[in-house]
């Protein structure tokens, strides 16, 4: 679902005209305010599987920091793989880098380990990884990508669709994730900022959009079940 589409359904249901584009009137400008707000708030309420994307770094050698570049800051690795030598690479902390870096000799090969190290001048999150690279070694780092995505970036490059504003700002901007508890975030807070909807208080409109999310996260849960299972190994 689309920008204006968001925006004409949330005006339909607290019985106001539909508009052609969503800048048409400041209350129209408003309605997408807060569609907006409400695709944040679903947004980070789940790890959907439309903002999966494999984020491949290609390293060099002697240089161990690198740039998830349009990753943004709010990027979230799920699993790392060092895709040359066949092997899964690990988080370790900022002091064990520190240690290997800063106290020691640090070795030189194929990366094992990875940190997060801050963000660069766009805002987008950098790694430093250990051992330093002593040659070429392609990395694949799984990911949740929130806010802006640069295709060129991106493994396989995914269809347009897939490059996501860190806003909806166009009509034709399109929704990937659910839009039905985005949808009903937004007519709730609509309600809750106009006071009356005629008939449906704003309690009543978030608890249906609580709902709505509950069964979303439910429904795209099922394609990660080991991730919604407690298990000890």
């Amino acid at each position: 679902m689309n920008y204006i589409d968001l925006v004409n359904n949330v005006l339909r249901r607290i019985r106001e005209d539909e508009v052609s584009s969503v800048g048409s009137t400041p209350y129209s400008k408003l309605i997408g305010d807060f569609v907006n707000d409400a695709r944040e708030v679903v947004q980070n309420a789940w790890d959907w599987s439309a903002l999966r994307y494999t984020m491949q770094v290609t390293t060099e050698k002697g240089v161990f920091n690198y740039i998830m570049k349009g990753g943004n800051n709010s990027l979230k690795i799920l699993h790392a793989y060092n895709d040359t030598s066949d092997w899964d690479m690990k988080y370790q902390t900022p002091i064990w880098f520190d240690h290997q870096y800063m106290m020691q000799n640090p070795v030189s090969g194929s990366p094992q380990y990875y940190v997060f190290n801050g963000v660069d001048d766009n805002g987008d999150t950098q790694i430093d990884v250990y051992p330093k690279p002593d040659g070429k070694y392609v990395l694949n780092f799984n990911c949740i990508l929130r806010g802006s995505v640069v295709v060129d970036n991106i493994k396989n490059d995914p269809v347009p669709d897939a490059i996501r504003p860190e806003l909806l700002k166009n009509d034709s901007d399109r929704l990937l994730i659910p839009h039905s508890p985005v949808l009903h975030l937004a007519v709730a807070f609509a309600a809750r900022e106009r006071g009356e909807t005629g008939g449906t208080s704003a309690p009543e409109y978030f608890g249906l959009a609580d709902k709505y999310l509950s069964d979303a996260i439910a429904l795209d849960a099922q394609k990660h079940p080991e991730e919604t299972i407690w298990f000890t190994p």
